[in-house]
């Protein structure tokens, strides 16, 4: 028992911060926390309640709230394209990502650039300037939950 408990508060604080989090603009006060994201699935604000969960995201497919039916698939994602719904033909392409820019459509133009992501900010458009800070992420979130947040 003794060595049970040991294990559970050596592991509590890795789980804790496996948690990641999505701030309002270059921020990461407490206040400014939009939602957080434990690797399955996204909570309203800094919540991790069943009740707060928005979707859920298993690494191809976005659901609505907690479901993972297909019939509440929002959004599929290749690697490369995000589709609408739990479609992958080409007409139903939303956005197109680089693993750093996020293109309108299945476009890879400059001037289609609707996000630019370096791994700590969202930046709007092809910006890197701190004026242009959308987001501030703390951990790792796939680009296929923020699509849903923006």
């Amino acid at each position: 028992m003794k060595k049970s408990l040991t294990i559970l508060f050596v592991l509590l604080p890795m789980l804790a911060a496996a948690q990641s989090k999505l701030y309002r603009g270059n921020s990461t006060y407490s206040s400014d926390i939009l939602c957080t994201y434990d690797g399955k699935y996204l909570y309203n604000g800094n919540s991790t309640y069943s009740s707060d969960i928005v979707l859920t995201y298993d690494g191809r497919y976005v659901y609505d709230g907690r479901s993972t039916y297909s019939s509440d698939i929002v959004l599929t994602f290749d690697g490369k394209y995000i589709y609408s719904g739990r479609s992958t033909y080409s007409s139903d392409i939303l956005f197109t990502f680089d693993g750093k820019h996020l293109y309108r459509g299945r476009s890879t133009y400059s001037s289609d650039i609707l996000l630019t992501i370096d791994g700590k900010h969202i930046y709007r458009g092809r910006s890197t300037y701190s004026s242009d800070i959308l987001y501030t992420i703390k951990g790792s979130i796939p680009i296929t939950v923020l699509v849903m947040l923006m």
